[in-house]
């Protein structure tokens, strides 16, 4: 699901107002990150934002469809991005109010996982 130059930078453009985003590309489509966590897929461009049990009453709310891929038995995964709002596509202010809410779900699941140990030198 490739995106448009276009729809990447101005996705990039708008999210300054939370932090400092990057896009990385993956799996024909984008990575978003904000301040190093990942926090949204864009996908044909449109936007999925990270949520979880804490935030995806938000997105219900609004009946905003889950980030959903084929694998490869041709069954169809949903995952825990829901798909951004208008409005935070339309406005900096609405995009940071948003990508919180994103940033907060991501920073949960990584504090939930457990730590990889490192080996001890020998």
């Amino acid at each position: 699901m490739p995106n448009s130059r276009d729809f990447v930078a101005h996705v990039l453009e708008l999210a300054t107002a939370a932090g400092r985003p990057s896009a990385r590309a993956m799996f024909g489509g984008h990575g978003l990150y904000l301040d190093g966590a990942f926090v949204g897929i864009l996908a044909g461009d449109t936007l999925y934002l990270k949520c979880d049990q804490d935030t995806v009453a938000r997105f219900d709310e609004r009946d905003l469809e889950p980030f959903e891929y084929t694998k490869k038995d041709g069954g169809a995964l949903a995952m825990s991005y829901r798909r951004a709002p208008d409005e935070a596509l339309e406005s900096a202010p609405a995009m940071r109010e948003w990508l919180m809410l994103a940033l907060g779900a991501s920073l949960r699941a990584a504090a939930s996982r457990p730590r990889r140990r490192r080996p001890s030198p020998a």
